[in-house]
C-alpha cells in the first residue's frame, strides 16, 4: 500500500502542475497533494484505480461512494502521457463498473480541458447554484474551493 500511495502521489502531483496559474493562488499549494492528504482520502473511502504501462503507473482515477452518489475523485495522467487516451480508458472502466449509479465529478471552473473531457462522456455541467449545493452536500472542501469549482453529472 505504501509503495502504491507514493506512486499515486507522484502521478497526481506531476499532472496537477497543469493547474498552476489556472486555479486561484489561494487554492494552489506545493505539492498539490501531500502524502497525508492522500492517506486521509483513502481512509475516507476513496478507492483508486491505476493504469500501468511497462510496469509503470501512468494514470489514476478514484471513486468515493457518498450517500446516494458516486464521486469521481483524483483523475490524473502523468504529463508526458496526457492526450494519449489514458484518462479516457480509466473513465470508461469506471463508467462500465458503475452503470446504474449517479456519478458526480468536481473540477476547477477554469480547467476548461477537464470540463470538455467529461462532457465528451455525456456528463452535464450543473449551474453554479446547483454545483455549490452539490459541493457542500457531497464533498469536504473549503469554501474558497467551492467558489472556484464546477460539478458535472452523469446518470
Amino acid at each position: 500500500m505504501k509503495s502504491d500511495s507514493s506512486k499515486i502521489l507522484y502521478v497526481i502531483n506531476d499532472a496537477a502542475v497543469r493547474y498552476k496559474g489556472i486555479i486561484p493562488d489561494n487554492c494552489w499549494h506545493e505539492p498539490y497533494m501531500s502524502k497525508q492528504e492522500l492517506v486521509d482520502e483513502l481512509t475516507d473511502g476513496v478507492r483508486m484505480f491505476g493504469y500501468n504501462r511497462n510496469n509503470k503507473l501512468i494514470g489514476v482515477i478514484g471513486i468515493q461512494e457518498i450517500k446516494d452518489v458516486i464521486l469521481i475523485r483524483h483523475a490524473y495522467t502523468l504529463t508526458s502521457y496526457q492526450g494519449k487516451g489514458i484518462g479516457s480508458a480509466l473513465l470508461k472502466y469506471l463508467l462500465k463498473r458503475n452503470q446504474n449509479s449517479r456519478l458526480l465529478v468536481g473540477t476547477w471552473r477554469k480547467a476548461r480541458w477537464a470540463i470538455r473531457f467529461y462532457e465528451k462522456f455525456d456528463f452535464i455541467l450543473h449551474t453554479k447554484k446547483q454545483a455549490t449545493q452539490l459541493l457542500k452536500k457531497y464533498w469536504k472542501i473549503p469554501l474558497k474551493q467551492i467558489k472556484n469549482s464546477v460539478v458535472l453529472e452523469r446518470n
